[in-house]
Protein backbone atom coordinates (compact mmCIF):
# COMPACT_ATOMS: atom_id res chain seq x y z
CA UNK A 1 0.00 0.00 0.00
CA UNK A 2 1.12 3.57 -0.69
CA UNK A 3 2.59 5.46 2.23
CA UNK A 4 2.60 9.24 2.05
CA UNK A 5 5.87 10.52 3.54
CA UNK A 6 5.66 13.38 6.08
CA UNK A 7 5.87 16.89 4.64
CA UNK A 8 9.39 17.49 5.98
CA UNK A 9 10.55 14.27 4.30
CA UNK A 10 8.89 15.20 1.00
CA UNK A 11 10.69 18.55 1.06
CA UNK A 12 13.98 16.65 1.11
CA UNK A 13 12.95 13.83 -1.20
CA UNK A 14 11.48 15.75 -4.14
CA UNK A 15 14.59 17.75 -5.19
CA UNK A 16 16.78 14.73 -4.47
CA UNK A 17 14.60 12.52 -6.63
CA UNK A 18 14.43 15.03 -9.48
CA UNK A 19 18.19 15.43 -9.64
CA UNK A 20 18.96 11.70 -9.30
CA UNK A 21 16.58 10.72 -12.10
CA UNK A 22 17.66 13.60 -14.35
CA UNK A 23 21.34 12.80 -13.88
CA UNK A 24 20.68 9.12 -14.59
CA UNK A 25 18.98 9.85 -17.92
CA UNK A 26 21.50 12.57 -18.81
CA UNK A 27 24.26 9.97 -18.35
CA UNK A 28 22.52 7.64 -20.82
CA UNK A 29 22.22 10.46 -23.36
CA UNK A 30 25.81 11.59 -22.81
CA UNK A 31 27.24 8.10 -23.30
CA UNK A 32 25.13 7.52 -26.40
CA UNK A 33 26.43 10.78 -27.85
CA UNK A 34 30.01 9.75 -27.02
CA UNK A 35 29.43 6.45 -28.82
CA UNK A 36 28.14 8.10 -32.00
CA UNK A 37 24.34 8.31 -31.53
CA UNK A 38 23.00 11.87 -31.18
CA UNK A 39 19.33 10.83 -31.18
CA UNK A 40 18.83 11.75 -27.52
CA UNK A 41 20.67 15.05 -27.97
CA UNK A 42 18.44 15.98 -30.91
CA UNK A 43 15.37 15.21 -28.79
CA UNK A 44 16.51 17.49 -25.98
CA UNK A 45 17.57 14.75 -23.57
CA UNK A 46 21.23 15.77 -23.26
CA UNK A 47 20.32 18.06 -20.38
CA UNK A 48 19.93 18.07 -16.59
CA UNK A 49 16.55 19.80 -16.89
CA UNK A 50 14.14 17.52 -14.94
CA UNK A 51 11.23 18.39 -17.23
CA UNK A 52 12.98 16.58 -20.09
CA UNK A 53 13.35 13.34 -18.15
CA UNK A 54 10.79 12.84 -15.38
CA UNK A 55 7.97 10.32 -15.66
CA UNK A 56 5.14 11.08 -13.25
CA UNK A 57 4.31 7.47 -12.35
CA UNK A 58 7.95 6.44 -12.06
CA UNK A 59 8.69 9.40 -9.79
CA UNK A 60 5.72 8.61 -7.54
CA UNK A 61 6.91 5.02 -7.31
CA UNK A 62 10.28 6.11 -5.93
CA UNK A 63 8.64 8.42 -3.41
CA UNK A 64 6.12 5.90 -2.11
CA UNK A 65 7.55 2.46 -2.92
CA UNK A 66 11.31 3.04 -2.90
CA UNK A 67 12.19 2.49 -6.58
CA UNK A 68 10.98 3.78 -9.94
CA UNK A 69 12.00 5.15 -13.30
CA UNK A 70 12.13 8.15 -15.65
CA UNK A 71 11.37 8.49 -19.37
CA UNK A 72 13.66 6.13 -21.31
CA UNK A 73 16.36 7.81 -23.39
CA UNK A 74 15.97 6.99 -27.12
CA UNK A 75 19.00 5.18 -28.54
CA UNK A 76 19.43 4.14 -32.19
CA UNK A 77 21.76 1.15 -32.17
CA UNK A 78 22.47 1.58 -35.89
CA UNK A 79 24.31 4.83 -35.18
CA UNK A 80 26.58 3.39 -32.50
CA UNK A 81 30.14 2.69 -33.60
CA UNK A 82 30.18 -0.74 -31.92
CA UNK A 83 26.50 -1.54 -31.35
CA UNK A 84 26.83 -4.54 -29.03
CA UNK A 85 29.48 -3.07 -26.73
CA UNK A 86 28.29 0.54 -26.96
CA UNK A 87 24.71 -0.41 -26.06
CA UNK A 88 26.08 -1.98 -22.87
CA UNK A 89 28.04 1.21 -22.16
CA UNK A 90 24.95 3.38 -22.67
CA UNK A 91 22.87 1.14 -20.39
CA UNK A 92 25.55 1.03 -17.67
CA UNK A 93 26.05 4.80 -17.72
CA UNK A 94 22.80 5.41 -15.82
CA UNK A 95 23.38 3.17 -12.77
CA UNK A 96 27.08 4.07 -12.67
CA UNK A 97 26.22 7.78 -12.62
CA UNK A 98 23.94 7.24 -9.62
CA UNK A 99 26.62 5.30 -7.78
CA UNK A 100 29.08 8.13 -8.45
CA UNK A 101 26.61 10.65 -7.01
CA UNK A 102 26.05 8.39 -4.00
CA UNK A 103 29.81 8.04 -3.48
CA UNK A 104 30.32 11.82 -3.57
CA UNK A 105 27.45 12.39 -1.13
CA UNK A 106 28.75 9.60 1.12
CA UNK A 107 32.21 11.17 1.23
CA UNK A 108 30.66 14.51 2.20
CA UNK A 109 28.69 12.79 4.99
CA UNK A 110 31.86 11.15 6.30
CA UNK A 111 33.70 14.49 6.18
CA UNK A 112 30.95 16.43 7.97
CA UNK A 113 30.57 13.79 10.69
CA UNK A 114 34.34 13.49 11.07
CA UNK A 115 34.66 17.26 11.48
CA UNK A 116 31.80 17.36 13.97
CA UNK A 117 29.67 19.52 11.64
CA UNK A 118 26.44 17.77 12.50
CA UNK A 119 23.84 20.01 10.87
CA UNK A 120 20.79 17.73 11.03
CA UNK A 121 18.87 19.01 7.93
CA UNK A 122 22.04 18.85 5.80
CA UNK A 123 22.95 15.35 6.99
CA UNK A 124 19.38 14.13 6.42
CA UNK A 125 19.35 15.57 2.91
CA UNK A 126 22.67 13.91 2.09
CA UNK A 127 21.51 10.58 3.53
CA UNK A 128 18.32 10.67 1.45
CA UNK A 129 20.36 11.67 -1.60
CA UNK A 130 22.79 8.79 -1.09
CA UNK A 131 20.04 6.26 -0.40
CA UNK A 132 17.91 7.22 -3.42
CA UNK A 133 20.85 7.14 -5.81
CA UNK A 134 21.96 3.72 -4.57
CA UNK A 135 18.41 2.33 -4.74
CA UNK A 136 17.98 3.72 -8.26
CA UNK A 137 21.25 2.14 -9.39
CA UNK A 138 20.51 -1.26 -7.83
CA UNK A 139 16.95 -1.37 -9.18
CA UNK A 140 18.11 -0.55 -12.70
CA UNK A 141 20.75 -3.29 -12.60
CA UNK A 142 18.05 -5.98 -12.45
CA UNK A 143 18.48 -7.87 -15.76
CA UNK A 144 14.88 -7.52 -16.87
CA UNK A 145 13.54 -5.31 -19.68
CA UNK A 146 13.03 -2.38 -19.73
CA UNK A 147 15.61 -1.88 -16.96
CA UNK A 148 19.24 -1.08 -17.77
CA UNK A 149 20.41 -4.45 -16.49
CA UNK A 150 18.68 -6.19 -19.39
CA UNK A 151 20.97 -4.39 -21.87
CA UNK A 152 24.06 -4.79 -19.71
CA UNK A 153 23.76 -8.56 -19.19
CA UNK A 154 21.77 -9.65 -22.26
CA UNK A 155 24.82 -10.25 -24.47
CA UNK A 156 26.50 -12.38 -21.78
CA UNK A 157 23.30 -14.34 -21.12
CA UNK A 158 22.76 -14.96 -24.83
CA UNK A 159 26.20 -16.57 -25.01
CA UNK A 160 26.01 -18.61 -21.80
CA UNK A 161 22.31 -19.50 -21.60
CA UNK A 162 20.25 -18.42 -24.65
CA UNK A 163 17.11 -20.16 -23.39
CA UNK A 164 17.20 -18.29 -20.07
CA UNK A 165 17.91 -15.01 -21.87
CA UNK A 166 14.89 -15.55 -24.11
CA UNK A 167 12.63 -16.34 -21.13
CA UNK A 168 13.81 -13.24 -19.25
CA UNK A 169 13.19 -11.00 -22.26
CA UNK A 170 9.80 -12.61 -22.94
CA UNK A 171 8.34 -12.87 -19.45
CA UNK A 172 10.56 -10.56 -17.40
CA UNK A 173 8.53 -7.36 -17.85
CA UNK A 174 5.31 -9.09 -16.77
CA UNK A 175 7.02 -10.61 -13.73
CA UNK A 176 8.57 -7.24 -12.83
CA UNK A 177 5.21 -5.47 -13.11
CA UNK A 178 3.57 -8.21 -11.04
CA UNK A 179 6.17 -7.85 -8.28
CA UNK A 180 5.74 -4.07 -8.23
CA UNK A 181 1.95 -4.41 -8.10
CA UNK A 182 2.20 -7.03 -5.34
CA UNK A 183 4.31 -4.65 -3.28
CA UNK A 184 1.87 -1.79 -3.77
CA UNK A 185 -1.17 -3.86 -2.81
CA UNK A 186 0.28 -5.81 0.12
CA UNK A 187 2.88 -3.38 1.43
CA UNK A 188 5.47 -6.18 1.25
CA UNK A 189 7.97 -5.59 -1.55
CA UNK A 190 9.76 -8.70 -2.80
CA UNK A 191 11.89 -6.44 -4.99
CA UNK A 192 13.01 -4.45 -1.96
CA UNK A 193 13.90 -7.68 -0.14
CA UNK A 194 16.18 -8.54 -3.08
CA UNK A 195 17.60 -5.02 -3.35
CA UNK A 196 18.04 -4.26 0.35
CA UNK A 197 21.34 -6.15 0.93
CA UNK A 198 22.98 -4.25 -1.92
CA UNK A 199 21.61 -0.90 -0.73
CA UNK A 200 22.83 -1.61 2.81
CA UNK A 201 26.25 -2.62 1.48
CA UNK A 202 26.76 0.54 -0.58
CA UNK A 203 25.40 2.81 2.18
CA UNK A 204 27.93 1.30 4.57
CA UNK A 205 30.82 1.51 2.09
CA UNK A 206 30.06 5.01 0.78
CA UNK A 207 28.74 6.81 3.86
CA UNK A 208 29.62 4.56 6.78
CA UNK A 209 25.94 4.34 7.68
CA UNK A 210 24.36 1.08 8.85
CA UNK A 211 20.71 0.95 7.79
Amino acid sequence: MFKIPPLEVLILLVPTLMFALSFHEFAHAWMASRCGDNTAARMGRLTLNPMAHLDIMGSLMILFVGFGWAKPVPVDGRLLRNPRVDMMKVAAAGPVSNLILALIAGMIIRFLIGMGLLNKPVIELLVYFTHINIALAVFNMIPVAPLDGSQIFSAWLMKTNPQLAWKIQSYGPQVLFGLILFGIITGYSILWVLMKPFVIFFMLIFAGIQL
